[in-house]
């Protein structure tokens, strides 16, 4: 689906709809379009936004969990933005954490699938180095418990970013920081209404991670989704929205 980016300072972005911001965060190898479902589903409510997170324009020394974090505070700030519903799929999650942590005035409520932030399975060292396509097809379909939805495109779009190598680097440098940024002994201190959307079959952040969180931030709703990956937005996108749309109702 064809969206129009809007630049703004130092800020790329998706703003899509009207109303209540619902800021939509991509994960280590996502994209935009890995949001569609959601855009055609909520900017008839709500304005929503998707900030791209600067993983391949930071300084590669400075590509972290923390710094991508403060990026999307200051585009908030920019845009005037309070009180704002921010959903976050696998270090996108990570990076809402975070955000909430350390500027909680600007988090309505926060929505979590396949976050990263306690563990996290296939983000380390050797993945965004490898050069093999196959070994590319294999990681890429182990996203999903459909494996057909790892399509050429998709497998292409990822074999590319791990073959140019200032991007390569970038992407280790965002894996290691999301791996030695454990936020255990922080999420008591999140007090926004949380959502937990899990796939049952997510092999990069299994079922229990989903649990832990539930368990360590206060007021969390957990929701699984059977026959269901690390990208449940993608995967099951209509029982996403479903879950998605009961929460935001009840915190609007």
């Amino acid at each position: 689906m064809a969206y129009e980016l809007h630049q703004k300072d130092n800020f790329s972005y998706l703003d899509e709809g009207k109303g209540q911001p619902l800021v939509l965060l991509h994960g280590l190898f996502g994209s935009l379009s890995n949001f569609d479902d959601l855009i055609a589903a909520f900017s008839s409510q709500y304005r929503v936004l998707v900030p791209v997170l600067p993983l391949f324009e930071l300084p590669v020394r400075e590509v972290s969990v923390t710094n991508l974090a403060k990026h999307v505070e200051a585009f908030l700030i920019n845009e005037g933005l309070e009180q704002a519903h921010v959903l976050g799929n696998s270090l996108g999650g990570h990076v809402g954490l975070v955000l909430t942590l350390n500027a909680p005035a600007l988090v309505k409520t926060l929505t979590l699938t396949g976050s990263s932030g306690l563990f996290e399975q296939g983000l380390g060292k050797t993945f965004p180095r490898r050069q093999s396509y196959e070994y590319m097809q294999e990681n890429t379909a182990n996203i999903f418990y459909d494996k057909s939805l790892a399509t050429k495109e998709l497998v292409d779009d990822v074999f590319a970013m791990v073959n140019d190598r200032e991007k390569a680097f970038a992407l280790v440098m965002a894996a290691k920081s999301a791996m030695k940024h454990n936020l255990e002994d922080e999420l008591h201190q999140i007090k926004v209404p949380t959502l937990l959307i899990w796939g049952k079959q997510d092999t990069i952040t299994p079922p229990f991670v989903a649990e832990e969180f539930d368990k360590k931030i206060p007021n969390t709703t957990l929701r699984f989704i059977d026959e269901c990956g690390h990208a449940p937005m993608m995967e099951k996108s209509d029982l996403f929205v479903k879950h998605l749309q009961a929460f935001l109702a009840a915190h609007s």
